[in-house]
């Protein structure tokens, strides 16, 4: 379990990196308000994975593929979804099976379906300029 608070933008890869030590699993839940950094974040865990490819938020999308020197990586964004039909309608599960990272936004919708495997948690709080990190 990692436990810190970051004050500005620049500490985020930092950040990246001790996550991406501590991964364990290929699914990685992150939560946090809008505008808390779960995206900012993705974009640093990705290129600490040595990806090329530019990171952008999936909000319209639903989900992104980078390609990294660890595989591919899944980025996904199920703010706009609004029941489990939808997350299952988009294929979730073919990717989850391929065994690459997977990083899920608001993954509220979807966390009781994945409640028996195993994944990684991150929470972003924020405290004005401040943005607590809990990562599990």
């Amino acid at each position: 379990m990692l436990e810190t608070e970051i004050f500005s933008l620049s500490q985020w890869p930092e950040i990246a990196v001790k996550v991406k030590q501590c991964l364990k699993y290929n699914i990685l839940v992150l939560k946090g308000n809008l505008g808390a950094g779960k995206t900012t974040f993705t974009q640093q865990l990705v290129k600490s994975l040595g990806s090329m490819d530019e990171v952008t938020s999936p909000t319209y999308s639903i989900v992104n593929e980078y390609d990294s020197e660890e595989g591919k990586i899944f980025h996904f964004d199920l703010y706009r979804l609004k029941n489990m039909e939808e997350v299952y309608d988009m294929g979730i599960e073919e990717y989850l099976d391929h065994g690459f990272l997977c990083i899920i936004e608001w993954p509220e919708i979807f966390m009781s379906e994945i409640a028996h495997l195993s994944y990684h948690e991150m929470e972003i709080t924020t405290i004005h300029e401040t943005r607590r990190i809990k990562f599990k």
